[in-house]
């Protein structure tokens, strides 16, 4: 089965899994404010200025940097000398200079290196490969955090606002308690019950602004600037129809296994460059030299034919066989092998939390659509509960801790859906990332040029300029020390159900 590319944008949560969508229901709050801040631009910011990600970015092109230097190792080079030597004592008093100046070059080209080269580049491209997917690995991974940051604000939000709710409508109902009680319709303990689930309700209230404010703190952590007004999660469309497919794309695409293998690939090259180093090495030599006595040559070494300066110039070829090394080429080929082992049960233990991980997130994934569907069912019944209880209280029989009691359960069943939702949003979302589809070329996110790691790798691939440097390197990642500190303040009016008085004079509704 073949997951077509993720499109962001869509209005309300659906998630598709096996041919069926699950449609989140508007938030609680009535006549919200128009969104201004999508999930989709929210990953677009990330993307572009998350400092994880533009750390890792700089350490693939680092990684980069391995191939020329392996390169170089094949390359002719050259180096240029020069000294000065002054005799500051001669018991022969001899008829040569007694000092020499000295200016010379010399090049060497690498012929034969028993594959050493060869090899150790080989390996480095190997481990560009594997940094690639490690890259795409780390955008799954930010990508993973800004779907939970987004969702996180959107469902704390929804549960100050039923929390706020529920302290109104239990402030309207201490307010009418207390009225019958002046009447003596109702008892003192009547409003003893309702002022301890007031105090509790704001209790409540107080947590549920902690931790928005948290998630909304988070959110700057993660994206970089403050939430705005945030527009329910798009569709998440094309999710596996059952848990094989599912295992199947992972093992197939998912980039961490990727990064596995290739370190693998890289490491039988790393062995083959150790075994180098007992074969012979052959390079080819030339050399230049001028020297000039500096005026120094005596008298008797002019008569000997000893000239003030001269150039001399040598060409050879250099065969060099390692007999004995103490062991140490021996040590570094046993050692290459010991990481090939390693590096191969590091695929195997990789794949095996790749599996693990996939399962795992499918399972998560649909057990939590069925909790939407168990938590849905449970609002409505509470709704319908709620509602009953007023009208039977208002004929007078029904109890005040009979509506307190309908009241907190109509409450919980509420943040129990919205934390539903929010836990199945950012399981599907996982099921993707394991599965190797939520990077950024899979999201198919539109803001600006993706970023391509083989730009860099072509620039430097070739280079053999000693004196190349890349412009000083400055911050990508936004700063958030300028952002403001986070409140808890929600807009949106109260859901009329819970705008009204809980209990009345005893009269029916109208």
């Amino acid at each position: 089965m073949r997951l077509l590319p993720m499109f962001l944008g869509a209005s309300l949560i659906a998630i598709a899994t096996q041919g069926a969508a699950q449609t989140a229901p508007a938030t609680t709050a009535q006549d919200a404010p128009a969104p201004d801040t999508t999930l989709r631009q929210a990953m677009v910011q990330a993307y572009n200025t998350n400092p994880d990600l533009a750390g890792e970015r700089a350490n693939l092109r680092a990684t980069d940097e391995n191939v020329p230097i392996a390169r170089s190792q094949g390359l002719p080079s050259a180096n240029s000398t020069a000294g000065f030597n002054q005799n500051v004592y001669d018991t022969d008093q001899g008829i040569g200079p007694t000092r020499q100046g000295t200016v010379g070059a010399n090049v060497s080209v690498p012929i034969y290196t028993g594959g050493a080269v060869r090899n150790s580049v080989r390996a480095a491209e190997r481990r560009v490969e594997g940094g690639r997917a490690t890259l795409r690995a780390t955008e799954a991974d930010v990508f993973t955090q800004v779907v939970s940051a987004y969702v996180d604000v959107i469902r704390d939000e929804a549960i100050v606002r039923l929390n706020q709710q529920n302290v109104h409508a239990l402030e309207v109902n201490l307010q009418a308690t207390r009225d019958r009680f002046e009447v003596g319709d109702l008892t003192r303990t009547d409003v003893a019950q309702s002022e301890a689930r007031l105090a509790l309700a704001r209790s409540q209230l107080s947590g549920a602004e902690a931790q928005l404010i948290g998630s909304r703190e988070n959110y700057i952590r993660v994206i970089g600037s403050p939430p705005g007004v945030l527009a329910q999660p798009p569709a998440l469309p094309n999710m596996p129809a059952d848990v094989g497919t599912a295992t199947d794309i992972a093992i197939e695409s998912n980039a961490n296994l990727e990064a596995a293998t290739k370190a693998r690939e890289a490491s039988r090259y790393d062995v083959s460059a150790a075994e180098a180093g007992r074969l012979p090495r052959v390079s080819v030599g030339v050399g230049s030299n001028y020297y000039n006595n500096l005026s120094s040559v005596s008298s008797a070494g002019t008569l000997a034919g000893i000239g003030n300066d001269g150039v001399s110039t040598t060409a050879g070829v250099n065969f060099t066989m390692p007999l004995f090394q103490g062991g140490r080429t021996g040590a570094q080929v046993r050692q290459a092998q010991a990481r090939e082992s390693a590096a191969i049960e590091g695929v195997t233990l990789t794949e095996r939390g790749v599996i693990a991980q996939t399962r795992s997130a499918f399972a998560s994934c649909q057990a939590s659509l069925k909790v939407i569907e168990s938590t849905k069912v449970a609002v409505e019944a509470n709704r319908l509960s709620l509602e009953g209880v007023r009208a039977e209280n208002s004929v007078g029989t029904r109890t005040i801790l009979d509506i307190l009691n309908a009241e907190q359960e109509f409450l919980n069943a509420q943040v129990q859906y919205v934390s539903a939702e929010r836990d199945s949003y950012v399981a599907c979302f996982s099921l993707l990332a394991a599965m190797g589809k939520a990077d950024a070329a899979h999201l198919g996110l539109d803001g600006g040029p993706l970023y391509d790691p083989t730009v860099n790798y072509d620039r430097v691939r070739k280079s053999m300029n000693d004196w190349a440097k890349d412009p000083e390197p400055t911050a990508v990642g936004t700063r958030t020390n300028q952002t403001p500190p986070q409140t808890p303040l929600v807009k949106g009016s109260l859901d009329p159900l819970l705008n009204r008085d809980e209990v009345d004079s005893g009269q029916p509704n109208p």
